[in-house]
């Protein structure tokens, strides 16, 4: 018993240092990758010095905030995918899966055609409207005819997805004028963050994240299954519901800022649970650096796609994240 709590300790804070590191490097790459390079020395100096050089500018107001954001955001939606695995005990829950991306994407495009002068942080309530929608949507045709399944979860959510889909493109149709803009931020992207968007993500997913973790060790006990919380006390459908605003939140303020950004939710958690086990208190903080981590890096490898112009975020956690989950898919929904 010792060598296994050993073991386990060692693998966790391996886990931890070598997280630390790759955010590290990949915040540093953030800061000096584009167009336009900037050594990594530079870089370094400039988060320390002010020297009122162009780079200088480039950093603190164009990659800074956008380096900023995508370290949020990641943080937010491997959360957000953690906890739904969670409550549902399914691995292939996540917010894109739940159709919760797609739901708040479509009340998010509806409020800026419908209210073009809306301020960004007004269209975030927007975003929590429409994922409460599609999640609502998606569990209730996975929950009917015999309980919910992995499959008939990867099901229900595609349907739903495809169909929100379907919806968000009839109404982009109304708005042409802005149709460029609105399908580069339908494929996830974190290009052109700034400050003002820090502000919005920030007390939305500070807020989030404490909630996860003051509900991690209720997490830990539902995901053993409904029997055996209830034999535990624990209240159910408190937590459930407890879990839900907390998942919508940190979803649908990911989603306002920065598109449909898919893959990280289902992904992270997954990982985790399989590097360090499956207690919550461990799970939700270190989901949250794995998931900043990935989708920094994912956004520093979107800057080649097209290199010099820039590309959504979205393509590459697509091209990672979906062969990760055929893979789970085809061990029905198990990750060991």
């Amino acid at each position: 018993m010792k060598s296994e709590t050993s073991i386990h300790k060692w693998k966790l804070t391996v886990t931890i240092i070598v997280g630390f590191l790759l955010l590290f490097i990949s915040f540093v790459a953030s800061l000096s990758i584009g167009a336009y390079s900037i050594d990594f020395s530079k870089v370094l100096s400039s988060l320390f010095v002010q020297d009122g050089s162009k780079d200088e500018a480039i950093i603190e107001t164009i990659r800074l905030p956008r380096a900023v954001v995508g370290m949020l955001i990641g943080a937010s939606l491997a959360i957000a995918g953690a906890i739904m695995q969670s409550i549902t005990n399914n691995p292939l829950a996540s917010p894109q899966i739940f159709g919760v991306n797609a739901g708040a994407s479509l009340m998010v495009v509806i409020g800026v055609v419908l209210f073009p002068d809306l301020a960004p942080n007004t269209l975030v309530y927007f975003a929590f409207i429409g994922a409460a929608l599609g999640g609502v949507i998606v569990y209730y045709m996975a929950s009917t005819g015999g309980g919910m399944t992995p499959v008939k979860l990867a099901l229900a959510g595609i349907t739903v997805h495809l169909f929100l889909s379907s919806l968000i493109e009839g109404v982009v149709l109304f708005n042409e004028t802005s149709t460029e803009d609105v399908l580069f931020w339908l494929a996830g992207g974190i290009d052109g963050r700034n400050f003002g968007d820090v502000q919005i993500l920030l007390p939305w997913t500070l807020g989030g994240v404490v909630l996860a973790l003051l509900l991690s060790k209720s997490l830990t006990i539902l995901s053993l299954g409904d029997d055996v919380a209830r034999g535990l006390g624990q209240n159910i459908g408190l937590i459930r519901g407890t879990s839900a605003v907390i998942v919508i939140v940190l979803a649908g303020v990911s989603v306002a800022i920065a598109g449909p950004i898919g893959f990280i939710g289902l992904m992270i958690p997954n990982i985790v649970r399989t590097l360090i086990g499956s207690d919550y208190r461990i799970v939700i903080p270190v989901s949250a650096l794995l998931g900043a981590v990935l989708l920094t890096i994912s956004d520093v490898l979107s800057r080649f796609i097209a290199f010099p112009a820039e590309s959504p975020v979205g393509i590459v956690t697509a091209l990672i994240g979906a062969p990760f989950f055929l893979y789970l898919a085809r061990k029905g929904g198990r990750t060991a």
